[in-house]
């Protein structure tokens, strides 16, 4: 506390507030690194908030407050894996993706595309089909799996339009169609059978990716 400068005695400082929401940060990092840790060694159903709670050094009460549920944890492990890190901008606000729009060469922009698509796939695949197979036993996770995928939606569109939008699609290629085909060959079934199952490396699969979107999109 400093004096007043009339004699009024102390006055309160500013409040600093940095160093307690850098120890909130902290912790939710924690949690989501534990829970993403426990999801790959266990599963989902297996996974506790109380053993989230453990590993991460943080009380349950605590990851009811900051996440919610179960569901809520999980997406969190779910976004971070989609963006890479925990930073809180969204993946459409971020350089590579506008990378992406300044392409101006058509076959150079979905090469762009599809590796950055065979990245995210390759942090968050499992976890996605996860949340896919334990939707019919949790209405919570079936409410989650229902929420990836309309956002797996609107970003597909969102793609579509701007394929479309460039003028440089064969004729007829409409949003629509466009948006349909990226939203199959970007599914994590897809990724599952050929990376997964098959043993594809991640570059055979960003390559077989280009190569058919560029084939679906052009006349070439």
């Amino acid at each position: 506390m400093d004096e007043d400068v009339k004699g009024r005695g102390p006055t309160p400082r500013a409040y600093d507030a940095s160093s307690r929401r850098e120890s909130a940060r902290a912790n939710r990092r924690a949690v989501v690194d534990s829970a993403r840790d426990l999801l790959e060694e266990r599963g989902l159903a297996a996974t506790t908030i109380a053993e989230v709670a453990r590993r991460a050094g943080v009380s349950p009460e605590s990851v009811y407050k900051g996440f919610g549920s179960k569901a809520g944890v999980v997406k969190a492990v779910f976004d971070v894996a989609i963006a890479g890190d925990d930073d809180p901008v969204p993946v459409a606000d971020r350089p590579e993706v506008q990378r992406i729009r300044d392409e101006p060469d058509l076959r150079a922009k979905i090469r762009l595309y599809a590796e950055g698509a065979a990245e995210r796939a390759g942090r968050a695949a499992r976890l996605q089909l996860a949340l896919r197979d334990g939707a019919a036993a949790d209405p919570a996770v079936e409410e989650l799996w229902r929420t990836v995928q309309a956002e797996r939606l609107a970003g597909t569109t969102g793609v579509a339009r701007h394929l479309v939008d460039t003028g440089r699609l064969r004729a007829g290629a409409g949003v629509e169609e466009v948006r349909d085909v990226l939203w199959t060959c970007l599914s994590v079934e897809v990724y599952d059978l050929l990376v997964l199952q098959r043993g594809w490396t991640r570059e055979a699969y960003a390559d077989w990716l280009t190569r058919t979107l560029v084939a679906f999109v052009t006349d070439a």
